[in-house]
């Protein structure tokens, strides 16, 4: 469910690492060890994934750290099976791994609005100079009640 991931044509390294779950330099080194894994660089050489590299970088992962293949392990079954890129039809695993990971990190972006917007509400809106809250409290006086008036100072 490759249509499970933002809707953006082009992913940066970090959203790519989140998504997989492995550190942004461990997908620098599959780069150089994956001839498959190779992401467009932008004029600034930032890296620049689209949505089958993101697949083949999560089947790179489940190869190697779910499978326990090594590194030329995982190169040669890519080789076996024919995929030199993952398109989104050719694993639904990793398709569906991506699309998983993908709804939970939009929930955590969709709850940390949520906090924020609640931490908005708790915070009163009358704040003094230290911090305090202030009020004005307007009260009615009897006629009874003898009042003094004070000098005003200059």
């Amino acid at each position: 469910m490759a249509s499970d991931l933002p809707d953006k044509l082009f992913f940066k390294i970090g959203d790519v690492a989140q998504i997989v779950g492995v550190q942004t330099h461990v997908l620098r080194y599959w780069e150089s060890e994956f001839a498959a894994l190779k992401p467009m660089k932008t004029r600034g050489s930032h890296r620049v994934y689209k949505r089958r590299d993101v697949e083949l970088a999560m089947l790179i992962k489940r190869l190697v750290h779910d499978e326990g293949f090594t590194i030329s392990g995982a190169r040669k079954k890519l080789r076996e099976l024919g995929r030199d890129r993952v398109k989104s039809e050719s694993d639904p695993e990793a398709v569906r791994e991506v699309g998983a990971k993908a709804d939970l990190l939009a929930i955590r972006r969709s709850l940390v609005d949520v906090l924020d917007m609640l931490d908005g509400l708790r915070k009163p809106s009358n704040k003094s100079a230290h911090g305090e809250s202030t009020a004005t409290v307007t009260a009615a006086v009897s006629s009874s009640v003898p009042m003094q008036r004070t000098p005003r100072e200059t």
